[in-house]
Order: structure tokens, then C-alpha cells, then sequence
């Protein structure tokens, strides 16, 4: 977890890995309220080699941003195209929230002061899935990102009003499956466990039982970040482990992972604040 205090700009706390300037998975707050988190957008096609890349668009954004314009105004120029997210951006200060689909040839924004979006890798913006997609079908419910999108929905309208951050890390760990309408986790649940899932996500060309899924889950609140802080979780959100020997005898198809698979052991949901510091 990263707190940094730049010689300009605002302090930021996010998370990372060593050597990268920006957020490894995109959520973080600054101390002039804006809090900003993404998903990847599925199929997404478009480059524009001449552009900014996105690590250095998104952390400058951050550093610098008072407003939700600001944000999005420095996100949208320079765009190369080279990581499109749908970034969703929240202002304490104001109670504004926004959706900014960033594609390479169409960036629409939405905005709310009494409403919620939800994002998890599917492409919103019409124009974005027809110009600068793979085909993507947004009614094939069977799909990963759309079928989260679906649980999403309906998460949101059942608790509109009383979401709070104890809530929030429920959504996260959630194993409804809204395309079969059963439990137990699987590549379509908010709790992603695509090593469990026999179709694979053909959309990500993931095939039967790939290890991969929701790694960690962070939250926020507008009280949370008023004070610099936030809430995360390492490992599967729901609190089950992936240990990789009995995985891997259970699938040797993926045995040339053995060298790198290592196990994932989940943690518990742990709240971080600027000025903390290492082992207090």
C-alpha cells in the first residue's frame, strides 16, 4: 500500500507493486476527495502509438485532479488507446459520482449526484462496442463480464440507500451466479474463481479451469477517504484460500505453471491510512 506525498499535487494512498508509479490495479483516493477505481474493457481494439500510455496518464490524474473534470480531462488527452477501462470517479467534496468509458475514438461520460454505476469489464457506450470492439455481444448473459453486470444491477437496486462498506465487501465476496442462478463461485461471480469454471472465459480466450479470478477487493466510503482511508482485502474476497499442489494435480494441464503457481491464501479485510508506516 502506498502513501505518497509528492512534492506537488495531492498526497495519494493506493495500492501497487515496487516500481510502478501509478496504482497496479487502479483504485485510490487523494486529499482533494477524488476517489477513482476501473475495469478493463473486453474485446476493446485501437492504438494510437503516438499517445501517453495509461500509467502515466492515470497517476498524474490522481496527483493533480481537484474535480471529477479534471480527472477526466487528463485521462482523455493523450489517450492511446493502449489500456481502455471504464473509469468510475467519485467526489466527496460534491457527492458527485461519474462514468468515463475512455475507448480510443468515442470517451463518453455519464454523471450522478443520486444514482450508482457499476462496471466489470463489459463496454456501455453503444458507439464504443460497434467502432472499436470484437464483437462484443452485450445480451450474451453467459459471458463473465455480462453476467456480473447483471448480479451488479441487481445488488444495487435491492440496497440502493444503505450500501456501506461492511456491505460492499459482501458484494465483493458474493458467489451468485446470475446466468444459472445458482451458488458457488465460478468465472461469472462478483468473487471470481475462473479456476473452477469447466467453460473457461472464452471471451478473455481463457480455457477450462484457468487460475485466475479476483486476487484482492478494496472499498471506500466518502468518510473513509474524508480521513485518507480505505479498505483491503488480499486474496479471494469471500475468504477462500487457492493453494496451487492440489489444483495443479487436479488439472495437469497447467503444470508448466508449476515454476510461478503459488498459493493464495486470504486474508482479512484490513483498513489502511495516510501516515501509517510499515509493521505499526
Amino acid at each position: 500500500m502506498f502513501d505518497i506525498q509528492p512534492t506537488h499535487g495531492h498526497r495519494i494512498l493506493q495500492d501497487g507493486v515496487p516500481g510502478m508509479i501509478t496504482s497496479n490495479d487502479d483504485f485510490g483516493i487523494n486529499d482533494a476527495g477524488i476517489m477513482i477505481t476501473e475495469t478493463t474493457i473486453s474485446r476493446f481494439e485501437g492504438w494510437n502509438s503516438n499517445g501517453i500510455p495509461e500509467f502515466a496518464r492515470s497517476r498524474k490524474a490522481l496527483q493533480y485532479a481537484n474535480s471529477i473534470d479534471d480527472y477526466v480531462a487528463t485521462m482523455i488527452e493523450g489517450d492511446n488507446g493502449g489500456y481502455a477501462n471504464d473509469w468510475l470517479i467519485g467526489d466527496r467534496k460534491t457527492g458527485e459520482i461519474a462514468y468515463l468509458e475512455l475507448g480510443l475514438q468515442h470517451t463518453p461520460v455519464w454523471r450522478s449526484k443520486d444514482g450508482y454505476f457499476v462496471s466489470s469489464n463489459f463496454p456501455r457506450d453503444a458507439s464504443v462496442i460497434k467502432d472499436e470492439t470484437d464483437g462484443w455481444n452485450a445480451n450474451d448473459h453467459s459471458s463473465s463480464a455480462e453476467a456480473r453486470h447483471v448480479r451488479w444491477e441487481e445488488e444495487m437496486k435491492a440496497h440502493k440507500g444503505e450500501i456501506d462498506v461492511e456491505m460492499a465487501e459482501q458484494f465483493l465476496g458474493d458467489h451468485e451466479d446470475a446466468f444459472t442462478h445458482q451458488q458457488g463461485p465460478d468465472q461469472r461471480t462478483l468473487c471470481g474463481h475462473v479456476d473452477t469454471a469447466k467453460e473457461g472465459v472464452p471471451q478473455w480466450d481463457m480455457g477450462p479451469y484457468n487460475p485466475f479470478g479476483a486476487v484482492q477487493g478494496k472499498v471506500t466510503s466518502s468518510d473513509l477517504a474524508a480521513h485518507m482511508e480505505l479498505v483491503a482485502h488480499a486474496g479471494h474476497p469471500c475468504g477462500e484460500d487457492f493453494l496451487a499442489k492440489p489444483f495443479l494435480a487436479a488439472h495437469p494441464e497447467y503444470a508448466w505453471q508449476t515454476p510461478i503457481l503459488r498459493d493464495m491464501k486470504a486474508g482479512p479485510w484490513t483498513q489502511f491510512s495516510s501516515g501509517e508506516r510499515a509493521g505499526k
